[in-house]
C-alpha cells in the first residue's frame, strides 16, 4: 500500500512547548510553569450571556464572518483603544482563535515562493502555517541585547524580491518584549518602501506594562497593508471559548472568510455571544487581570534578582525568558533536570526558535503562591548548579 501522507505536513516539526507536560502530569508535587493559559476564570458576566444564549436556544450558525453585533463591537473596540476605524460588514472576520487568524491570513495572501519574515524567538504557529501556505519562512534571529525588538536594519537585510509579508508578533509569545511608537515607525517606513503586508499579530495587546499597546496599523498608511489579529483568550481568560479576529483591508477579508466559510462554517455561537459582553462590559475586569499579571511579574524579576540569574525586562503577554547560558547546557537538559530534581516544569527557548537556546520561557499566569515556590525551587537548583560547577 503506497503511503497517503502528506510530505509537507511529515515534515513539520511538533510543537515543543508540551513536550514536558505529560510527564509533569503523572508527577506528584509538580509545578508547571509553561503553559501560556490565564488562571483566572472567564468573568462571571460573560459566562451568563454564554449560558442565557443556550437557553433562549440560539444554537444555530451565525453569518461565516460572525455576528454582526459582535463585528460592530470589535470595531467599537479597536476605535476606543487604537484609533483605527474597520467597517464591521467587510473588514472583519471572527474565527476560533487567533491561530485559526494566523493560518487563514497566510493562505488568503500566499503565492507559492512568497517568502515570509518570521522574527524569531515566536509563536510556535507562524512558521508551519506559512509552509503549508506554500511560502518560505524567513527568520530573523532577534537579540537579547535588543531585548527582542525587531530593528529596521534586521528587517532590511531579510527582505529579498520575493518578500511578501511580515509577521509582527507584539508583544511577544515567548520572550514578553514589546515595540514602542518610534520602533514601529522605523518598521512601517520599511514595509510601505518595499510594499510588504504586516500580518501584526497582537493577541496580547491588553496586557502591557509599559504605556499603552500601539498597533502599527495606526501609523499614517498602514492600515491597507496590515492584517491585525486578536482575540479574546488571553485578555479574557476565555481560551476555551476558541475566538478571535481579524482585521484587514477588506479585499483579504473576503478572501479569509471564503477559506473560513469552506473549512469552518462560523466559530462557535456561544462563544460569539458571550464574546459580545465581553468587549461591552469587560474592560475593569481584564484591568483588574493586569494588574495581577503585573504584580508577578515584578515578582518574578525580583527572584531572578536575587538569584543573580539575567533576565531582561519583559513589559508585555504573561511570560519571563531567562537566560540560563551560564550553565553551559541546552535549554532542554536544563529544563529536564528541572524537571527531575526540582519538579518544575517550563519550556525550553528553543521551542520558539533555534536562536532561542540558552534561554527559558517561565510563565507568570499563575498565582503567587504558585510562583513563590516554584522560585525557591529553581533558586535551590540554580544555586546547586554553580557549587557543581
Amino acid at each position: 500500500m503506497r503511503n497517503f501522507l502528506s510530505d509537507k505536513v511529515t515534515g513539520l516539526k511538533p510543537s515543543g512547548i508540551r513536550k514536558f507536560f505529560d510527564i509533569v502530569t503523572e508527577m506528584e508535587d509538580a509545578i508547571s510553569l509553561g503553559v501560556g493559559e490565564p488562571d483566572f476564570d472567564t468573568p462571571w458576566f460573560v459566562r451568563d450571556e454564554g449560558i442565557f444564549s443556550l437557553e433562549k436556544g440560539k444554537t444555530f450558525y451565525t453569518s461565516n464572518a460572525g455576528l454582526k453585533e459582535l463585528r460592530q463591537e470589535i470595531s467599537n473596540y479597536i476605535k476606543r483603544t487604537q484609533g483605527i476605524e474597520y467597517n464591521p460588514l467587510n473588514e472583519i472576520v471572527v474565527t476560533v482563535g487567533g491561530s485559526e487568524a494566523i493560518d487563514i491570513s497566510l493562505r488568503a495572501v500566499i503565492n507559492p515562493g512568497d517568502e515570509v519574515i518570521i522574527p524569531q524567538p515566536s509563536y510556535v504557529s507562524y512558521e508551519p502555517c506559512a509552509l503549508l501556505a506554500g511560502a518560505k519562512p524567513v527568520i530573523v534571529e532577534l537579540k537579547a541585547e535588543n531585548e527582542f525588538r525587531l530593528t529596521k536594519e534586521e528587517l532590511l537585510s531579510a527582505i529579498t524580491d520575493k518578500t511578501k509579508v511580515l509577521v509582527l508578533p507584539y508583544p511577544n509569545n515567548p520572550t514578553g518584549a514589546i515595540m514602542e511608537k518610534n520602533e514601529l515607525e522605523e518598521i512601517a517606513k520599511v514595509v510601505k518602501e518595499k510594499d510588504l503586508l504586516v500580518l501584526s499579530d497582537e493577541i496580547y495587546s491588553a496586557l502591557t506594562y509599559k504605556g499603552e499597546h500601539i498597533s502599527i496599523a495606526s501609523l499614517p498608511d498602514m492600515k491597507e497593508r496590515t492584517i491585525l489579529i486578536n482575540g479574546f483568550s488571553k485578555a479574557y481568560a476565555m481560551t476555551g471559548w476558541r475566538l478571535g479576529y481579524a482585521c484587514g483591508p477588506k479585499e483579504i477579508i473576503a478572501q479569509m472568510t471564503k477559506i473560513h466559510q469552506f473549512a469552518i462554517m462560523c466559530a462557535p455561537t456561544t462563544s460569539q455571544y458571550a464574546a459580545v459582553q465581553a468587549l461591552k462590559k469587560g474592560d475593569d475586569a481584564v484591568e483588574q487581570m493586569r494588574q495581577s499579571y503585573n504584580e508577578r511579574r515584578r515578582f518574578l524579576m525580583n527572584a531572578f534578582k536575587e538569584m543573580d540569574l539575567s533576565c531582561f525586562e519583559p513589559f508585555g503577554a504573561f511570560y519571563v525568558f531567562p537566560c540560563i547560558k551560564e550553565f553551559n547546557m541546552t535549554s532542554e537538559e536544563f529544563a529536564t533536570k528541572l524537571l527531575m530534581e526540582e519538579k518544575v516544569a517550563v519550556v525550553p527557548g528553543t521551542a520558539f526558535g533555534d536562536c532561542a537556546e540558552g534561554f527559558l520561557r517561565i510563565s507568570y499566569a499563575y498565582s503567587l503562591d504558585t510562583l513563590r515556590e516554584a522560585m525557591t525551587r529553581i533558586g535551590r537548583f540554580v544555586k546547586n548548579l554553580r557549587k557543581s560547577v
